[in-house]
């Protein structure tokens, strides 16, 4: 804490919750925040920003300006005047984007920046690199992510699809984490922090445009569930937490397994996999064709395949994305470059 700082209930709940993960924010790490400028990454900056003595941390801020609305200049220009009044040093990328840009877009972009961002600080500081960086995502996100992933059509998958951590790009060689240590914390919670820690708010026009499906949902389907059955914002965050954790011991049972059916080359023993019933196959199908680099299936993609190499059924190939292709014979299953 900064002398004369009060020591709130706020840094006592994240202290408590980092003492119990200590890999999640390391000690003495490198931290690229992403900071919008809204309560969330507000609030996540005021209490990295008062822990950073207690841990030892180095923090760096990012913000992207995506040019969607006239203010978004003043926003960046804003944000950055507050941060040399704080001594605080700021990054800003700006986007060439439209109005009119998805949410999938401003995200990849958003995503990319920050990898490029940590490889270039790393490469002018390689004694103290960046390997983390840090997003305000809260408990209200993972209740929005839920319920739009649940009207899109989805699996346990998309139900826990926002990690506590995760590779910040999932098909770089590096060890470049991205992670949202706010997930205990609702958006009403970050909002009463931003007062508490006297944080300066930026409030973006573009989260309240109903052209984008999360702020539909926030502003229009949200509060009607709420009015039906309060607290149930808190109770489906919880629920994505639960499915979390059953997705990281799926993965670590997927990992044994795979161990046990590959050969030296990569490929599948058929025979067991034949065995299994077709939910197990599929897991397992989903979990190999991952750790070789292949983007994910869809559901009925992964059925299918899963049935046409169970039991009962011939040799076989199916072509995927990305040249490859999956060649089964009678006892193993390969996946193999096209020609």
């Amino acid at each position: 804490m900064r002398a004369g700082e009060p020591w709130l209930n706020w840094h006592d709940r994240l202290h408590r919750q980092l003492l119990q993960n200590p890999q999640l924010l390391p000690k003495g790490a490198t931290l690229l925040l992403a900071v919008s400028g809204g309560q969330d990454s507000m609030a996540l900056l005021g209490l990295l920003r008062d822990l950073s003595d207690r841990h030892h941390w180095t923090l760096l801020l990012w913000h992207g300006d995506h040019g969607w609305h006239p203010e978004s200049g003043r926003i960046a220009s804003d944000l950055a005047s507050w941060c040399q009044t704080q001594q605080l040093p700021l990054l800003i990328s700006t986007s060439k984007f439209s109005t009119t840009g998805s949410e999938a877009k401003a995200r990849a972009w958003r995503y990319t920046e920050l990898h490029q961002a940590c490889e270039q600080l790393n490469l002018n500081s390689p004694a103290n690199p960046c390997r983390t960086v840090v997003t305000g995502h809260t408990a209200s996100d993972r209740a929005e992510s839920l319920l739009l992933q649940l009207s899109r059509g989805t699996d346990l998958a998309g139900l826990g699809n926002l990690h506590w951590q995760r590779p910040l790009n999932a098909t770089s060689a590096n060890d470049i984490r991205l992670v949202r240590p706010l997930l205990q914390f609702s958006r009403e919670e970050t909002a009463v922090i931003c007062q508490d820690l006297k944080l300066p708010i930026w409030t973006d026009p573009s989260n309240e445009d109903p052209r984008f499906d999360r702020n539909r949902i926030r502003q229009e389907v949200l509060p009607v569930l709420e009015a039906l059955h309060p607290g149930c914002s808190r109770r489906m965050a919880e629920l994505s937490e639960r499915v979390s954790q059953l997705q990281d011991t799926q993965s670590a049972l997927v990992t044994l397994s795979l161990d046990k059916l590959k050969r030296q080359d990569g490929a599948l023993q058929r025979s067991p996999l034949q065995q299994l019933p077709g939910s197990a196959r599929r897991l397992l199908l989903h979990g190999w064709l991952q750790a070789q680099g292949m983007p994910a299936l869809s559901a009925r993609q992964l059925e299918e395949l899963s049935t046409a190499i169970g039991p009962s059924q011939p040799p076989g190939e199916r072509h995927l994305a990305g040249r490859k292709r999956l060649h089964w014979c009678r006892d193993w299953v390969q996946l193999e470059d096209r020609n």
